[in-house]
């Protein structure tokens, strides 16, 4: 871990509030490409009513759409949760390159929590993962939002 990783999982932080804001489940999403550009996203299922919309898979569609080739052969993505299965597929679909997520998600998360699909043998590709990154930042995001809505 760097103190990039740590300044970019701050654009991350501030994704997710924005997801807050917009009454989302507050998750952001940063992909830097290899020269330092940046794609930010937030969740958006229900603004977009698309249960796909998480922040993992839309910045994974910016960043692919800005440099008009599905691979993001050395890009890192940060994401303040724990990426589910369809995110950590995507992610290993996309050929990330390193992956630094905040917060553990012990009941959906497969990138460490419940399995590792972005470090599987069985795939033709693997991502350099760090976990707990600004994980109490994350965590704190997470809780307030549930709480609230309870």
């Amino acid at each position: 871990m760097t103190d990039a990783d740590l300044r970019w999982m701050g654009r991350a932080l501030t994704m997710a509030c924005e997801a807050a804001a917009h009454h989302e489940v507050p998750v952001g999403a940063v992909v830097v490409a290899p020269d330092g550009t940046a794609f930010e996203e937030w969740n958006r299922t229900r603004e977009l009513a698309d249960p796909t919309a998480h922040a993992e898979t839309l910045a994974i569609r910016r960043a692919a759409a800005h440099q008009g080739d599905w691979r993001l052969v050395g890009h890192t993505l940060y994401v303040t949760l724990e990426p589910c299965t369809m995110c950590a597929g995507a992610i290993v679909l996309s050929r990330v390159e390193r992956l630094v997520f905040g917060a553990h998600d012990p009941k959906a998360g497969m990138c460490g929590s419940l399995g590792n699909l972005v470090q599987d043998d069985r795939l033709n590709h693997r991502v350099e993962l760090f976990s707990g990154v600004r994980a109490d930042e994350a965590s704190a995001l997470l809780k307030s939002f549930f709480a609230d809505r309870r």
